[in-house]
């Protein structure tokens, strides 16, 4: 502990001249770059039919058209929920959320790829969103707050300096910094990666505190258990100019939980814990001390489906998956296996549409089931409604951005792996997953 300790204060005095330079240079040296593999799924025999590849594209144009219609063509921000029956216009309420700013600059890397909206349109948009998060937007050693107002960027809710949610942020931002060759971009993501002081949000601990508050300082809760926690470390890790000590990949824990004949890593968390770092990070085929964790979020969501199943009041084949989402009573992280939340038979779509590549069998088929029977109410403008409920006769009336986040960047990465293989040509990311330890050999524990 005493020497873990001694890593991490020293990382904070790393030299940064050309550091960013080195790390491409030494990414690029032999046996230094990661070749990362094309597609691999869990189901390797699976082949989308001409109506799963027609439904997917729906979901992903539909989904990247809720980040340019609920964004600010000035700030870039992207609005935290919004109707799906508005027709094209932005939902008066003015909240926006980091986190679903950086799903935002990921979709719009999609769409510009696909080319469902013009390229002209969406470089404008990427460049005004990179320079008023640099230039404009109130932060804090870098970091940002969770939740801010779309057009002034002033704090609401008293929210806090969120360390997952500027992570999130971040993995947009270099997602478009390796998607674009345009130099304004890249310069301004550069800059917005760069001023993040991720030794200070470590708070002289070796995991990182959840956040900070001007008012009391920081959260004592740490992000110390294995969730959607991968992409902090990595970033900090990866860093060129505030590192922490890659020693640190090792200060959380790694709890293993059995269902239903399934082993796997995992916290008593929702399902999106299994599939946000994976939007980015490409765990495919690699391992480090602990696990494989993409084998590991197809063992999550084997077991998720098997728990939906379970309760057979509720769910079935066609009608299955809960996540962190609203309900009707409210905004709720519930789901399971173990049970988590007030259960009630609310079905989540983003619970099933991010693991689309852990088991896109599976999963596209309860999508596409669900979309048949409840398009009338469950499907809008954007694509699913963020939860709904048909026995209560309750449909959320909102889409939620990390909800259609992680369904459009998951369904892309099934297709094509476009977002893996785009956002891992970041050196800053390959050495981090090789400082972390990661290797191409079989994981020590075998995920079932």
């Amino acid at each position: 502990m005493k020497a873990l300790n001694a890593l991490v204060k020293n990382s904070s005095r790393l030299g940064t001249l050309n550091r960013r330079q080195a790390i491409r240079v030494m990414a690029g040296a032999a046996g230094c770059t990661l070749v990362f593999p094309r597609v691999v799924l869990a189901d390797a025999q699976w082949k989308p039919c001409g109506e799963d590849e027609a439904f997917l594209d729906d979901l992903e144009r539909q989904g990247c058209l809720f980040f340019l219609e609920q964004g600010s063509e000035r700030t870039g921000q992207v609005l935290d929920r919004a109707r799906n029956d508005l027709g094209g216009a932005r939902d008066p309420r003015r909240v926006s959320s980091i986190a679903a700013t950086g799903f935002g600059l990921t979709a719009l890397c999609i769409a510009d790829q696909r080319g469902y909206h013009p390229h002209s349109q969406i470089v404008d948009r990427v460049r005004a969103t990179l320079d008023w998060h640099l230039n404009q937007l109130p932060q804090e050693h870098g970091f940002f707050y969770h939740f801010n107002d779309i057009e002034t960027g002033e704090r609401v809710w008293k929210c806090e300096v969120s360390s997952i949610d500027t992570s999130l942020l971040l993995c947009g931002v270099l997602a478009a910094r390796a998607h674009f060759n345009d130099a304004r971009i890249q310069s301004l993501a550069d800059q917005i990666y760069e001023r993040v002081d991720w030794p200070w949000m470590l708070n002289r601990g070796i995991a990182f505190s959840m956040g900070w508050h001007p008012e009391t300082g920081f959260l004592e809760a740490r992000w110390n258990r294995y969730c959607e926690l991968m992409m902090i470390y990595l970033l900090a890790i990866g860093s060129p100019s505030h590192p922490v000590a890659a020693e640190l990949w090792n200060s959380f824990s790694r709890p293993v939980v059995e269902y239903a004949g399934y082993k796997y890593i995992s916290g008593k968390d929702p399902i999106f814990t299994h599939q946000f770092s994976h939007a980015w990070f490409d765990f495919r085929g690699r391992s480090d001390a602990y696990a494989n964790y993409f084998d590991n979020s197809v063992s999550a969501t084997r077991a998720h489906k098997a728990f939906c199943l379970s309760l057979a009041e509720w769910f079935n084949e066609d009608y299955w998956g809960v996540s962190a989402s609203d309900s009707a009573s409210g905004y709720v992280e519930w789901g399971g296996p173990p049970a988590i939340g007030p259960l009630d038979g609310t079905a989540v779509p983003c619970a099933a549409a991010g693991s689309l590549p852990f088991l896109p069998a599976d999963c596209i088929a309860v999508l596409r089931a669900m979309r048949s029977h409840w398009s009338q109410r469950a499907w809008g403008r954007y694509g699913f409604v963020d939860a709904f409920h048909p026995a209560a006769n309750w449909y959320d009336p909102d889409v939620l951005g990390i909800d259609q986040g992680i369904s459009v960047l998951m369904a892309e990465n099934l297709r094509t792996g476009f977002v893996w293989n785009t956002f891992m040509k970041n050196p800053e990311c390959q050495r981090a997953m090789q400082l972390a330890g990661f290797t191409t050999r079989d994981s020590r524990f075998e995920a079932a």
